[in-house]
């Protein structure tokens, strides 16, 4: 029986996806959250810097590239209080054999992610 992932474990995986990028990168995380609704998902130093990465999981016909304006400028002023870069992970997420189609538990998925944008 094929049985869809939900919004959270969705959501997992793509904080997988950009955790696995983050640490590739050199990130040290400071705070891991992997609540939905509750950002940002990682907090995470570079360089001596202070980094918010929000993450989103989003599946076709969406853009995992664009992000909510208004939303992400909020993130950004509140990244500036702490003197933190803000930056959007969108992660595109689609059925193995078909992008269109939702991610089915245990078996494969098709990913679009193209790193972290700064805001």
């Amino acid at each position: 029986m094929a049985i869809p992932l939900t919004e959270q474990e969705l959501h997992y995986l793509a904080m997988n996806i950009v955790g696995d990028d983050l640490v590739a990168q050199g990130f040290e995380f400071l705070g891991v959250n992997s609540k939905l609704k509750k950002n940002p998902q990682f907090v995470a130093l570079k360089d001596k810097e202070l980094h918010f990465i929000i993450v989103r999981a989003t599946s076709y016909p969406q853009n995992a590239h664009e992000y909510d304006e208004v939303f992400m400028q909020q993130m950004k002023e509140h990244a500036q209080k702490f003197e933190a870069k803000a930056y959007y992970a969108g992660v595109g997420l689609g059925h193995g054999e078909d992008y269109a189609k939702p991610v089915i538990k245990d078996e494969p998925y098709t990913q679009v992610y193209k790193g972290i944008q700064e805001v």
